[in-house]
């Protein structure tokens, strides 16, 4: 048992950030974990350092001091993935970057940075147990996010069990995207999970997150009716065009309201996380949306027709 217990606290995964304090994220206070990696590639994901299961370089323009002041970004890198603008700044090609990272010791105002860190179970639940004052007063604990935390399952559930054994409240944020025996693992160590719900159109839901929802749909019937003593946050995140109509929310609600151990809430559409879309060189494809505030309204008044606990 304490062999186990050793090997679990030393298994390494690939974390993009630690936050503290959170309130959104399961009840109380919570210490909000990162994990890197996603099946899914969703058109409005706010988070697009966690779509890659390994580290990746990030470039900052605004904070580059200028080819004339430094330049050894361009001078450390050894497969000339680093090259020269015209307007004094560099410009990375992708395709000829080996993330080696040498270029990032050589920047001095850390324009240039890393998504991503290896770290193991026992480094983070040190971090989470900081806040433990926190968790006793507020009911809170630690939220194993992502990316989608199922990516990588050996650490996703270290990290649960060794919680657990130190007596911290747990949760997930998961899209439910994942084999069934994966997440039945799993709920033997959380109080909370939320469920991402998208879409009940699958076609829809193949065009915007490039996956399937069948496995996700089939993976919550299991989980509602194999674990009722978990609670079970379903979450929507609103996209215009996507799932902001009354049919599409309408269809969510009517198919978790008679759950009993379900709770529903809608995650309006925001647009936080499009600078990092610069950072990492890709495009943001949904640049000037924005969702309707009335419609917004409209959206959460159907919600509790159908389920009174709407948790917003």
């Amino acid at each position: 048992m304490e062999e186990n217990a050793r090997l679990d606290k030393n298994k390494q995964g690939y974390i993009f950030n630690i936050q503290h304090y959170s309130v959104h994220d399961g009840p109380g206070i919570r210490t909000m974990v990162f994990l890197k990696g996603c099946p899914l590639t969703c058109t409005w994901c706010s988070n697009p350092e966690s779509q890659k299961n390994h580290p990746e370089l990030a470039y900052n323009i605004k904070k580059c001091i200028g080819l004339q002041e430094c330049g050894g970004c361009v001078k450390a890198c050894p497969h000339g993935a680093i090259q020269q603008l015209e307007n004094d700044r560099i410009h990375i090609v992708r395709e000829n970057c080996q993330e080696c990272f040498r270029c990032i010791d050589e920047c001095p105002s850390k324009a240039l940075h890393i998504f991503g860190m290896l770290k193991n179970v026992d480094e983070i639940i040190k971090i989470v147990e900081e806040d433990g004052a926190f968790y006793s007063r507020s009911g809170g604990g630690m939220t194993i996010s992502g990316g989608e935390p199922f990516m990588q399952a050996d650490f996703t559930i270290a990290l649960l069990k060794e919680a657990k054994r130190r007596r911290i409240n747990t949760a997930i944020e998961t899209s439910g995207y994942t084999d069934w025996h994966t997440l039945e693992k799993a709920c033997n160590y959380l109080d909370t999970i939320l469920f991402d719900i998208k879409s009940m159109d699958d076609q829809k839901h193949i065009e915007f997150t490039h996956v399937s929802n069948k496995i996700i749909l089939n993976n919550f019937k299991k989980l509602c009716d194999n674990f009722p003593g978990i609670s079970i946050i379903v979450r929507t995140p609103v996209i215009p065009g996507f799932n902001d109509s009354n049919e599409a929310i309408t269809a969510i609600a009517s198919y978790v309201k008679d759950k009993p151990n379900v709770s529903y809430e809608i995650l309006p559409y925001h647009r936080l996380g499009q600078p990092k879309y610069e950072y990492l060189g890709r495009e943001y494809s949904l640049d000037g949306v924005k969702l309707d505030i009335e419609k917004e309204k409209n959206l959460r008044a159907i919600i509790k027709k159908f389920i009174p606990q709407d948790l917003k």
